[in-house]
């Protein structure tokens, strides 16, 4: 698929953990496939992309999911992942952290919610080297990565009661597919 293509031509030799997690979270992304139908090739691509900002070729802002949406963009790239991309994990909210909330939203409007809560779910139960977790374990290391008092640290307890019942939305659509009618 040229989305992993993509995304491991930037990650995978400058930040291997960094494509080691994009892999994880994509191969979740394709866990969903049975409660997205038509968009779950779409969510897998933006999932596998999501990271491709922290690629020091494309880095500009220091605000990885403006730079990967804007590179996205400039490539090509179906509008859908680009906006999926820009607001990955509740993007909105470290913007506003770092003064970025306008350009956010002024180039890239929201995707369709239940898009977004599938690319959060995926991108905050995947470990960064790729493994399964629960979001309040992912929040913590994140937490524990970056500081309590860094931007990251400060945005992401802002994000945590989101990031919690995008995936507990995640959640209770699986248990509904799963359960006979």
């Amino acid at each position: 698929m040229w989305a992993y293509e993509l995304a491991e031509s930037l990650l995978s030799n400058d930040l291997p953990r960094r494509w080691v997690h994009s892999k994880g979270v994509a191969e979740k992304a394709r866990t969903l496939a049975g409660i997205l139908g038509p968009d779950a090739e779409l969510l897998e691509s933006a999932a596998v992309l999501h990271d491709i900002g922290y690629a020091p070729r494309i880095a500009d802002t220091g605000f990885h999911p403006l730079d990967g949406a804007r590179f996205l963009r400039g490539e090509g790239v179906d509008e859908r992942v680009v906006r999926l991309v820009a607001h990955h994990s509740c993007a909105l909210l470290e913007a506003e952290e770092r003064g970025l909330r306008q350009e956010l939203v002024g180039e890239f409007p929201l995707e369709e919610p239940h898009l977004v809560d599938a690319l959060i779910y995926c991108d905050m139960t995947t470990t960064p080297d790729g493994a399964p977790t629960t979001t309040a374990a992912r929040i913590a290391e994140i937490v524990g990565r970056y500081g309590p008092d860094s931007v990251v640290g400060r945005f992401i307890r802002r994000a945590e009661p989101e990031i919690g019942a995008a995936a507990l939305r995640v959640e209770s659509r699986l248990g509904q597919a799963r359960t006979p009618a």
